[in-house]
Formats: structure tokens, C-alpha cells, sequence
């Protein structure tokens, strides 16, 4: 296969808000680049995150926001400055060698009001995810709100959002409307009271999720049957100490009708060195790498983007009953875990294999931050960016890749 062709397309970010802070002006600019995805119509969608927010250093550092600095000691804790701009998803279309914004639709309730994207008030086995304003006080947890980063679109025009939180799954109809979301087994409580139907049919396993690392790469099988989903990282389970070592991610296949685990997977992320562009930057660690992006090649095929901050590759695997884990390891309680057995480097399980089709270590004119990848046609490639929502002055990015051949 030849060096593929890439192309960087021309997109406008839209301006929210301005901000006036004590360092200087804080702009904020909507993010559509958490997840993406091309329906079953021919359609391209994509799903922005939670809404603006900082981490406590950038607040302080780079605009000022001393007032935020009591809570710098919660490494999750995040700084939100506008409620208002929350979970969105976009229909986007290509117009030559630029894309265009069809619509952009919040998320909403059955009361019709935008969701916001402030945690729950706790998620069972995990550390909180605290959101303040920039005057430093708590926002009030919400059980409602969603860390929005996936997106999957079934054949009747359903679309699947996979959150962080919880973490979760979210039916959501063309309108934004919550059908229904669906939450780990055990977790009812922090979503209680949310604007929509909730119903915890996902494993009690799920909530063992590292803080911040839930659902983020999600895609459905041809028929809308399976939904295909991975952990972004591996599980803390059943501590974090574990996560941190452990080399191995879950890899799920859901019936998309009931939520039941039909099959589990085990990803093995890459050496940390073997990222180039992060280990130029500084040491990377195991607890850097993350599973961000999936794209259905046709039938059991998946394409997995794989990244740190700066260096992303894109494998091709194969999903196979040989490579199935056993039904015991579906059980919470199991010990050891695999993460376990993964951090320990004792691990006798099965493993996808991979075959790299893409670094963009290779490719210096693609950047960083990659976590949206949609497939256009069997040989060309979108992928996008997450801009932040402009806190770091990043704008939203998108490259077509066409290869030579068709991928896989």
C-alpha cells in the first residue's frame, strides 16, 4: 500500500462566548470533535463533550482564575464557565475540500430543556469528577447531565451517544430527545431524577471505569443488531493502581436491544515510548494511552484508534469467538481481574491482534488530539480533532485520508 493522500479540510468554528478573565480573554468556540460518525444515509454526524470546562492549573496559569485554586488538589476536578453551551451533537456535510455545519441540536430532556454536562453526584467505584465555576464555588451535581463523546447511528435514524460518566449509553432521536439512557447495573441512584427514562441494564463491571475514561468509541454492526463498544482505558478495577499498570482494554459487543454483554475482548495498547511524538515531549505512561475512536470496516472488522496527546495510530482488528474472553471474566466479582493479570504481566487470555494501518508519527501534518474518525468509503478516512472548546486556543481540525486500496 502507497503513503496515503491527506488533505486538510477548511471548517469554521463557531464562537460562543467571550470572557474576560484577570490574564486575559477567555474565548470559547463550539467543539465538535469528541466523536464521528457516517449513517447508514449516507449522513455525517459528529458529538461534541460535556461543554467547555479547564483543568484547575490552565484555569490558574494561563487566565487568572485564582478563585479556583482551593480545589487544584482534585487532579479531576474541572472548571465549567458556561452551563449553557452543553452536549450537542452535529450533521455535518463535505462540500469539496471543506466541511459544513448542517444543524448543531442539543441534547434535551422530555421537558425539552437542554442538558447540561455536570456529573452525577457520584459514580459507584470511582473517584467524583467535581465541576466549579470560575468564582471557585461547586456546581451542583446533576443527574441528568452526560460527558457526551461518542456517536453511532442506527438503520431507522437512532442515534447511539456514549458517555464518560457513568459510564453510559444514551438513545437520543434526530431531535436531540433523550429516549432512554442506559447506566451500569448498581448506579441507579446517581441518575435518579434525571429528565428521561434511565434503566441500568449495562453490567455492574462498566462503573469500575477509571475517572474519566467511560464509553468514547462506539459503533454499530450493519444491521443495528450489536453495538460495539470500548472502555477508553483500562478498568480500575478493582483499584486504581491497577489501571495504571495494566496494558489491556475491554472491547464489548452489546445487544443493542436489551444492553446484554454478548461478547468481551481484550486490546492491548502499545508500548508508551513507541509514541514519538509524546516521548519528545516528555516520559509517557501507560495511564496516557486511551482507546478513542472506532470505525466498522465491514462485519467483524473494527478499526481502533489508538492515541496519547500528540501521536495517534490506527489499527485493524479482527473480532473472532476464539478471541472471545471466557464468561467468567464478565463477572465483577472475579478474581484476579484482568487488569490484574495485565499489570502483573501474567495475563493467559486471548488478545485481538492488530494490524497497524496508520501513525501519524508518519504524517507531521496531522496534529494531535485525534478522537473522531468516520469512515467515507472503503478507502478514505475523516478524522477530527477536539479543539477544547478553544480553552487552549486549538480550532477544530479535519483531514481526509485516501488510501490506494481499499482498508483491511
Amino acid at each position: 500500500m502507497l503513503p496515503p493522500t491527506i488533505t486538510r479540510l477548511a471548517f469554521d468554528d463557531e464562537l460562543l462566548a467571550q470572557i474576560q478573565c484577570p490574564k486575559r480573554m477567555l474565548r470559547l468556540r463550539r467543539g465538535f470533535g469528541s466523536g464521528l460518525t457516517r449513517a447508514p444515509d449516507g449522513r455525517l454526524f459528529a458529538v461534541g463533550d460535556r461543554g467547555p470546562n479547564l483543568k484547575i492549573k490552565l484555569a490558574i496559569e494561563t487566565y487568572g482564575l485564582e478563585a479556583v485554586a482551593e480545589h487544584g488538589a482534585r487532579t479531576s476536578a474541572k472548571v465549567m464557565p458556561a452551563l449553557d453551551a452543553g452536549p450537542a451533537f452535529a450533521e455535518l456535510r463535505l462540500v469539496g475540500d471543506r466541511v459544513e455545519l448542517v444543524r448543531s441540536v442539543p441534547l434535551r430532556g422530555e421537558d425539552a430543556k437542554p442538558l447540561t454536562g455536570l456529573p452525577p453526584s457520584s459514580s459507584v467505584n470511582s473517584r467524583a469528577e467535581p465541576a466549579v465555576g470560575m468564582d471557585g464555588h461547586p456546581h451542583r451535581p446533576d443527574p441528568g447531565g452526560i460527558d457526551s463523546e461518542g456517536i453511532a447511528v442506527a438503520p431507522d435514524g437512532t442515534i447511539w451517544i456514549g458517555d464518560e460518566y457513568g459510564p453510559s449509553l444514551l438513545q437520543v432521536g434526530q431531535d436531540g430527545q433523550v429516549r432512554i439512557r442506559w447506566v451500569p447495573a448498581g448506579s441507579e441512584a446517581s441518575v435518579a431524577g434525571a429528565p428521561y427514562p434511565c434503566a441500568a441494564v449495562l453490567p455492574a463491571l462498566a462503573s469500575r471505569r477509571y475517572v474519566n475514561r467511560g464509553f468514547e468509541a462506539i459503533v454499530l454492526s450493519e444491521d443495528g443488531k450489536r453495538l460495539f463498544l470500548a472502555f477508553q482505558s483500562p478498568l480500575a478495577h478493582p483499584d486504581e493502581e491497577t489501571h495504571l499498570a495494566a496494558r489491556h482494554v475491554r472491547l464489548w459487543a452489546l445487544d443493542s436491544t436489551s444492553g446484554a454483554l454478548l461478547a468481551q475482548y481484550l486490546y492491548e495498547l502499545d508500548e508508551p515510548s513507541s509514541f514519538r511524538r509524546d516521548a519528545a515531549a516528555g516520559p509517557v505512561e501507560r495511564g496516557d494511552l486511551k482507546l478513542s475512536e472506532m470505525a466498522l470496516l465491514g462485519g467483524h472488522r473494527l478499526l481502533m484508534l489508538e492515541r496519547g496527546s500528540a501521536t495517534t495510530k490506527l489499527y485493524i482488528v479482527e473480532l473472532s469467538e476464539e478471541c472471545a474472553l471466557p464468561v467468567e471474566h464478565r463477572d465483577e466479582a472475579a478474581r484476579p481481574t484482568v487488569e490484574e493479570m495485565s499489570a502483573a504481566g501474567q495475563l493467559q487470555l486471548p488478545v485481538l491482534s492488530k494490524r497497524l494501518l496508520l501513525s501519524t508519527d508518519d504524517h507531521p501534518q496531522i496534529s494531535g488530539d485525534l478522537e473522531g474518525m468516520a469512515l467515507l468509503d472503503d478507502r478514505t478516512l475523516l478524522l477530527v480533532n477536539d479543539n477544547d472548546f478553544g480553552t487552549e486556543d486549538a480550532e477544530t481540525i479535519f483531514w481526509k485520508v485516501a488510501f490506494d486500496r481499499p482498508i483491511g
